[in-house]
């Protein structure tokens, strides 16, 4: 059974609808790559799982609940976790403070990321809006996990930042999938590092599915199809 299910969905913001039938499955500890070219619907699809979006038809169950209708926080007690495209950290509150408020009972506390990111521990009551933008989004990355998710949403985890940075990046997303069995949905587009940590792909293209497979089955054709400029 998927820990995540969603089924043919389509969402509109007010007037103009942006998804025309996006179906996504997530199983327990599974990552799993969205993928698409700019404004094909990527963020569009993760707004409405969080619920940011409502949902207009089709289907969107979480760990045996139908969220279709529940409001973004309720969505997020049952285990969802995000980092946002854009980190969106509050720049007011230093390291500790986002971290903690966004803490959840559960097996990730202060302790365990600041081991999974040691920086974190050393700007500890530095403020967001004093970070680099890589320490920034390790801060995202910890806030969300300190929700204790049973399913972490990265989307564009690794844009904009320097290339040192990024592997660093790459390099804890593996160890998450490793060591915590998390079920992971990443969106993004170093396609040779989702290849190392994807268990499956699903393309969008205009806000609809258009392939869905293992991440192992996804071509160089389908790449240029899909995904070139």
């Amino acid at each position: 059974m998927s820990l995540l299910n969603v089924d043919a969905i389509h969402t509109s913001y007010g007037s103009t609808q942006a998804l025309f039938g996006v179906s996504i499955s997530v199983a327990e500890g599974e990552v799993v790559a969205l993928l698409g070219r700019n404004g094909m619907g990527k963020s569009t699809t993760i707004k409405t799982i969080c619920k940011m979006l409502p949902v207009q038809n089709g289907g969107l169950m979480f760990a045996g609940h139908n969220i279709a209708n529940l409001p973004s926080h309720q969505v997020a007690r049952l285990g969802v976790g995000l980092v946002p495209e854009g980190r969106r950290c509050f720049s007011n509150l230093n390291v500790d403070e986002n971290l903690l408020c966004a803490a959840r009972p559960g097996a990730w506390n202060l302790e365990r990321v600041r081991a999974l990111f040691p920086r974190l521990a050393e700007r500890r009551t530095q403020s967001a809006a004093q970070l680099s933008g890589g320490e920034q989004q390790m801060l995202a990355i910890g806030r969300a996990l300190m929700t204790n998710p049973r399913l972490l949403i990265l989307d564009e985890a690794t844009e904009g930042l320097a290339p040192l940075v990024r592997g660093e990046i790459w390099s804890v997303i593996s160890q998450l999938k490793k060591e915590a069995g998390l079920a992971i949905v990443i969106v993004d587009k170093s396609i040779r590092e989702l290849s190392l940590i994807a268990d499956h792909a699903v393309i969008i293209e205009k806000g609809v599915s258009v392939w869905s497979d293992r991440m192992d089955q996804l071509s160089d054709a389908l790449v240029d199809q899909y995904l070139g400029v």
